[in-house]
């Protein structure tokens, strides 16, 4: 709901502040150029940084004067439960600061300031004949002070990596770096993107509301004094076909520009914020289902895309109470139409639904795996959801994207409607970061965009640096987006055996509590058959019962790269999880409020780092001393 206050005169300052009165967004013009400055409780976070867009015959960064600004508030009330609450309520003041230039062209800036959150966004009218807007620039920047640290993952070069899938936002975090310091291949940085003012808070920069009438965005590479700008997409991404700068219909909205602001990590954590400022973009086709489900490609590979062992995998579904199973690549060939039909029946026997991978090639990266060339066209792609549709499957996943065009945009888009038509989940792989998208698309599931848990079976490296990576995503990757990580591997050793492969650092308890810190509707487990034998009776308790939805969630403590303890809610029980990646023991007292009763049921490690189970009583003050073992954990459970 938009309550407008009216129009007033038209300055060539103003701000506006978030409904506490804490976060305040000024806006100046200077010589014609617009700039923004954000301040939380009178400390600078952002110095004054540019807005303005730029077209090939149009420029609206340069020669600007105001002519109007309007201002309201914003009240919506929403549910949402794929996201980290369940129950919103959005509250907002509101400015549009109306400009144009010499030529008499006009663009507004919207300004939405919430209580540690901003939302900004253009829109471009249509003036005379031109119905279009074909961008070249946009001039949104964000200028730290020199105080300001780091926690970013670059941007990869198009068509290199595996099968010349990239950029796939698989690449790795470097925590606490100075302004400035060159990305990693040159061409800037992935959204999300994390920011330590000094002793002021921190901010957390994204994007949201991307559909197929823009691009994804990325950040710049930063400059030394601290300014990182808006960046559209590589020419090279998807083969080098589309235009990458994007083209918006007129009159037309870019998407929004968010920054959440917090003098602690706790707004960061908890924001709402991708998801208070968009709109579902079409009705749900039918009630849609999430749960657990087992997956064996990840820890059995290539070989387990057979008949009897996804038949094994389905009997462990059912016998964890697990709502789905997901077949990964080579199905098609390896296990075939007629026997995905047998399967199908065989889980529905048990109560277990069966999810399908798919290649969304095309013509954009070398992935062989199949089926290809079923996702990347609407006559195959349809004639394939009809007959997922026909035989009951439930949902499906879509690897290999590797672009942000808006052409790569528009097929997400389509395959997210098409698929709702056909009553579909959809789970992207290999893929761009989703922006508001559990709001827009009621269909879709999470993305990985990740450097996801495949990664573990692959490298020793990814094994080394799991705890280290693990506290990274809660206040950065997973803060803005469902995260389809693929958690909770049990196996010591990951290969099929349990006996060679990688080499699993972290405890049996990092594991579990990695199931509550990742936060996404539909969770891929990495659980085995072998483990219903090896692991301890509380540890496999705990994974039949662990929830995937969530109503509420709280940031307790923690330090992104080094450890972190949060809490999430599901009806009147509370998941309390922590982990370290410290390299040592560590202590921490903390204080739970949330909990109504003394007793709590903690699962943590011992000295010798195997994971314990037993009941514990809180002090009348609910607080508590938690002992988290290096790449150990802790968990709670309590009402």
């Amino acid at each position: 709901m938009l309550s407008l206050l009216g129009t007033i005169a038209t300055a060539q300052q103003t701000s506006v502040s978030s409904p506490d009165g804490t976060l305040t967004v000024k806006l100046d013009l200077k010589n014609g150029h617009l700039f923004y400055q954000v301040e939380l409780e009178g400390k600078t976070m952002l110095e004054a940084s540019p807005l303005g867009l730029q077209s090939k015959t149009i420029n609206l960064s340069d020669n600007l004067r105001p002519i109007a600004e309007k201002r309201g508030e914003i009240l919506t009330n929403y549910n949402e439960p794929k996201i980290k609450r369940s129950q919103v309520q959005y509250k907002a003041n509101e400015l549009r600061y109306v400009l144009e230039n010499t030529s008499k062209q006009q663009i507004e800036v919207t300004f939405r300031v919430s209580n540690n959150n901003i939302a900004f966004r253009y829109y471009v009218p249509q003036v005379g004949e031109p119905a279009n807007f074909a961008l070249i620039k946009e001039n949104s920047g964000f200028k730290f002070p020199l105080v300001t640290t780091t926690f970013l993952t670059a941007q990869a070069s198009p068509m290199i990596g595996w099968m010349k899938t990239k950029p796939s936002y698989e690449e790795e975090y470097q925590a606490d770096q100075a302004l400035g310091v060159p990305s990693k291949y040159g061409v800037g940085y992935t959204f999300p993107a994390l920011f330590h003012v000094g002793d002021r808070g921190w901010v957390l920069v994204s994007e949201t509301g991307v559909s197929s009438a823009y691009c994804a965005s990325k950040l710049s590479e930063g400059t030394k004094d601290g300014l990182y700008s808006i960046s559209f997409p590589e020419e090279g991404e998807n083969n080098g076909i589309g235009r990458a700068a994007p083209t918006i219909s007129l009159p037309g909205y870019t998407p929004w520009r968010t920054l959440t602001v917090g003098s602690s990590l706790k707004p960061i954590v908890e924001t709402t914020i991708p998801f208070d400022v968009v709109e579902p973009q079409y009705p749900a086709s039918k009630k849609y289902e999430f749960g657990r489900a087992t997956w064996s490609w990840l820890e059995w590979q290539d070989g387990s895309i057979n008949f009897e062992d996804q038949k094994k995998f389905i009997d462990l579904s059912a016998s964890m109470g697990y709502e789905f199973v997901l077949i990964d690549n080579w199905w098609d060939t390896k296990i075939g139409h007629e026997k995905i039909e047998q399967l199908v029946a065989y889980g529905k026997e048990r109560g277990v639904g069966i999810c399908l991978w798919y290649n969304s090639n095309g013509f954009w990266n070398d992935a062989p795996q199949t089926p290809k060339n079923k996702m990347n066209t609407s006559i195959a792609r349809k004639a394939e959801m009809q007959w997922m549709q026909h035989v009951g499957i439930k949902g499906i996943k879509v690897d290999f994207f590797g672009g942000d065009k808006q052409e790569t945009l528009k097929l997400y888009e389509d395959i997210l409607s098409d698929a709702n038509d056909y009553g579909l989940t959809v789970i992207f792989h290999g893929c761009t970061l989703p922006r508001g998208w559990e709001r827009m698309y009621p269909n879709f599931v999470g993305s990985e965009a990740v450097l996801a848990s495949e990664n573990l079976i692959f490298t020793q490296h990814a094994n080394d640096t799991e705890a280290f990576n693990a506290t990274l995503h809660p206040f950065i990757r997973n803060a803005v987006a469902a995260m389809d990580f693929g958690p909770v591997l049990l196996n010591k050793r990951h290969n099929r055996e349990n006996s060679g492969g990688t080499i699993r650092k972290t405890t049996e308890t990092f594991q579990l509590a990695t199931a509550i810190l990742f936060q996404t509707p539909v969770q891929n487990f990495g659980l085995t058959p072998n483990n219903l034998q090896e692991m301890p009776t509380h540890v496999i308790n705990f994974m039949k019962q662990v929830p995937t939805t969530w109503d509420e969630t709280v940031f307790i403590d923690g330090y992104p790269g080094k450890y972190v303890i949060l809490a999430r809610r599901k009806n009147d029980t509370w998941y309390i999880a922590g982990i370290n990646a410290e390299g040592k023991e560590k202590t921490v007292s903390v204080n739970l409020p949330m909990l109504s009763t003394d007793a709590v049921q903690l699962i943590d490690d011992n000295i010798a780092r195997e994971s314990k189970q037993k009941q514990i009583r809180l002090s009348k003050t609910k607080s508590i001393k938690l002992t988290l073992q290096p790449e150990g954990a802790v968990v709670l459970i309590g009402k």
